[in-house]
Parts: C-alpha cells; sequence; structure tokens
C-alpha cells in the first residue's frame, strides 16, 4: 500500500472525467491533477443508438484512453473503492491512498440489468438486446436485420436513465427500417414504458406522440418490466391500477430491446458523498457538494435534476473547472449551469428531433431560427458526422464549445403550441 497526494483528483474517465482532466490543464497547467480510471477504451455511448440501428459503428465510437488523455495528466488505472472527504482521502481497489486538495467525483452510473429476472442469462442471445451495453450492442442490428414478422418490443425502466430519450430512438429505427423493407404490417411495434408518458418535456412529448401514431406503434405506459425468459421468448411488466394494486402482464416477443435500470455505481451509494437516493449531493447550479466545499460533481452521477446526456456534460465542465480554479484563488463561485440537456432523437433512419431543455422543463433551443419539434435531415447528418466530430476533437480534449441557448425561448415556442 502507498500513499500520494495530487492538487485536483478526478474518479471516473468517461465524458466528464476526461473532459474536466483536460479542460483544467488548458485553463491552468501548473495545477497537477490526477485521473482515477482503470478502463483502456473509451466510447462515444451517444453513438450506441445508431450502432444498434445500423448506421454507425463500434470502431468509430471507440478510442484507446491513452490517445485522448493529456500526457501531463497522472493517470491511475484502477478502481476507486471508498472516499475518506474529512480527511481528503480515497482509497483505490489496491489499497493505495490518495489524498487530494480538490475532487471531482464523476464515475457515471451503473446498468443494473440483474434487477430483471432472467435478463443476464439471456442478454445477447434469443433475440433480447440492449444498445446500452458495449458488449451486446452490435447484437441488436445484427437482430434487427433478421426480423420478418412478429412482436418487436422496447422498453423503458422507472427514471433516472441514462439519456431518457434512447429507449424510444431504437424504436423509429427499428420502424423506419421495417416500413423501407414494406414488412410493416407483418411486425406489431409496442413500447413499454415504466412512466406516464412518452417524454419527462410535455413540450416535446406531444411532438412525439405524432411519430409514434404516424409508424402505428402501441404504447404502454406505467409497465416496468420485471422478468424475462430468453427461451420462451416472454416478458413479464408489472402495472398498477389506479388504486395503486399491482399486477403483472406477459408478453410474448420476437424480438426485445431492454433498457435497463439504472442507479449510482455502489461505491458511491455508500459513501459520505451520497444524497438518500444514492448520488453525489451537489448543488445544481455550482455543482459543489453541499457538505464538501472542496468537492464537486457532474456527469450521470450527481443529484442534479437535469437530463442525463454528454450535452449536460459539456455544460457542465467549465462550471466545475473554473469553480475550482475560484477557490483556489479565494474567489466566490458561479452558479453556471443552468440544467442544460440535449437530446438528439433519432425519428428515422434520416431525420432527428433536437430536443434541448433546462432545469424544469424549459425548452432553450441553441438555434431559435428552427422549430425544435421538427424532424430535421440536417440534425440527422449532425448526428452521425457533426456531434461525434464535436465530441473526440473538441470536448474531449479540454477545449470550450460554448452554444448559447436561452430559456426565453421557451415562452416563444410554448405560445406558438397553445
Amino acid at each position: 500500500m502507498s500513499e500520494q497526494h495530487h492538487s485536483v483528483v478526478i474518479v471516473g474517465g468517461g465524458a466528464a472525467g476526461v473532459s474536466t482532466a483536460n479542460n483544467m490543464h488548458r485553463k491552468n497547467p501548473s495545477i497537477e491533477v490526477a485521473l482515477i480510471e482503470p478502463s483502456e477504451k473509451h466510447y462515444y455511448q451517444p453513438g450506441f443508438t445508431t450502432i444498434g440501428g445500423g448506421a454507425y459503428t463500434l470502431k468509430r465510437a471507440t478510442k484507446n484512453q491513452a490517445d485522448i488523455i493529456n500526457p501531463a495528466i497522472h493517470w491511475i488505472k484502477d478502481y476507486c473503492e471508498s472516499f475518506q472527504p474529512d480527511d481528503n482521502k480515497i482509497t483505490l481497489k489496491s489499497g493505495d491512498v490518495i489524498s487530494y486538495d480538490f475532487l471531482v467525483v464523476c464515475p457515471g452510473l451503473q446498468l443494473d440489468f440483474n434487477k430483471i429476472k432472467g435478463l443476464t442469462e439471456t442478454l445477447g442471445k434469443n433475440s433480447v438486446c440492449s444498445n446500452y451495453s458495449v458488449d451486446v450492442v452490435e447484437y441488436t442490428w445484427e437482430t434487427l436485420q433478421k426480423v420478418e414478422s412478429g412482436n418487436i418490443l422496447f422498453t423503458q425502466p422507472p427514471m433516472p436513465i441514462k439519456c431518457a430519450g434512447a429507449p424510444q430512438k431504437i424504436m423509429y429505427l427499428a420502424a423506419d427500417r421495417f416500413r423501407k423493407q414494406g414488412i410493416s404490417d407483418k411486425v406489431n411495434v409496442e413500447f413499454f414504458n415504466a412512466g406516464p408518458g412518452m417524454f419527462g418535456v410535455p413540450f416535446f412529448a406531444k411532438a412525439l406522440t405524432k411519430v409514434i401514431a404516424d409508424y402505428g406503434i402501441t404504447t404502454n405506459f406505467g409497465h416496468n418490466l420485471v422478468a424475462i425468459d430468453g427461451a420462451a421468448k416472454t416478458a413479464t411488466f408489472e402495472t398498477s391500477d389506479a388504486e395503486g394494486n399491482k399486477s403483472t402482464v406477459t408478453k410474448e416477443f420476437d424480438m426485445i430491446h431492454v433498457t435497463p435500470p439504472q442507479s449510482a455505481p455502489d461505491f458511491i451509494k455508500t459513501s459520505p458523498l451520497a444524497n438518500e437516493g444514492g448520488w453525489v449531493d451537489v448543488n445544481k447550479f455550482t455543482l459543489q457538494h453541499n457538505k464538501y466545499s472542496n468537492v464537486f460533481g457532474l456527469g450521470d452521477v450527481t443529484s442534479t435534476p437535469n437530463a442525463k446526456t454528454a450535452a449536460a456534460v459539456r455544460k457542465q465542465v467549465p462550471v466545475v473547472v473554473d469553480n475550482i480554479l475560484k477557490l483556489i484563488e479565494s474567489q466566490d463561485l458561479v452558479e453556471g449551469y443552468d440544467g442544460y440537456g440535449s437530446c438528439p432523437l433519432t425519428t428515422s433512419l434520416n431525420t432527428v428531433m433536437l430536443a434541448e431543455f433546462s432545469y424544469d422543463g424549459k425548452v432553450t433551443p441553441s438555434f431559435p431560427f428552427l422549430d425544435p419539434r421538427t424532424n430535421s435531415r440536417l440534425w440527422w447528418l449532425g448526428k452521425i458526422f457533426g456531434f461525434p466530430w464535436l465530441y473526440w476533437q473538441l470536448m474531449i480534449k479540454g477545449y470550450r464549445i460554448d452554444i448559447p441557448h436561452k430559456t426565453s425561448y421557451a415562452e416563444k415556442f410554448t405560445k406558438e403550441d397553445s
């Protein structure tokens, strides 16, 4: 066991961690930054939907961590096991202890496949798919190509989850493919959502309801997947009536795409940094921990009530970096994050609805001259080419991409919609 000290320690080497480390180095190269991340590979997770839909490849979505982390960053290839924030220390799986002046916590969230009975045994076979796992994302496309008829099911668990639009994005890609193949009348596409509606922001939920109707997709709200039998090709859902009485519904399938329940990583849930829900407890505007002033959090693991997307991370990174720099200079923090998130909803094999919103579901488009409810070919090109380029060449390398968005635009579109 050894002990070492670093000025800034970052736990997690995903989009949030690598972007924060590289941006911190760009803003002040004299600050020593350590990044704790065991994985040798880095994935462009926003591309997983289109990988499953056959419009992107896992190879394009994968890079070596060593190629994207600035050489000046001290990369520690280990797992963080526990936190001792009162002593400004963390303990790694190896037993090594790392002390810090400032800590940034951004390990993402965990996929709880095991919470659905029978899922882990059948995932990646028996036409049971999930774009959420790098291990089986390509199996979705492999299975889709073989569909000729039958019941094709798509599920969404209770919130919060990573990219709330992803469970239905792959559904639209599949439905459009069935239409182009001329087999729409031979397939029955159904959406089973544990939640009460299509999308958490009503403005976009209305627009997506029209997409659903156009494809003839059947929606089943308040249905939570609790068990799956891959060999028998059956999925069991729990549902409740108006009085709250629970019952189960079993549905046969020929293909099913499962979005797993998701939660904060277990080592976060049991730490002093977590709130009652298990998430890193931070101020939603400054991203500073509510108890430990030299601890910050960002990305999917935090308690902030925003969409868990890469676009949110893009807006959070400068807030965390700047506020750490302000604390070093004994200055006041800036409430710089307004909850912005973006969800490029793939509504067909060549169109995207670019949903942008901030806290409280305010519509905040970056391009107000375009109706954000439009199913646009332009945003499809952005999804396949533009956004990945921005991710790899700018965001991950620590450059800041500030495309302004304004909550005042929400009033314009809300009035037009009423």
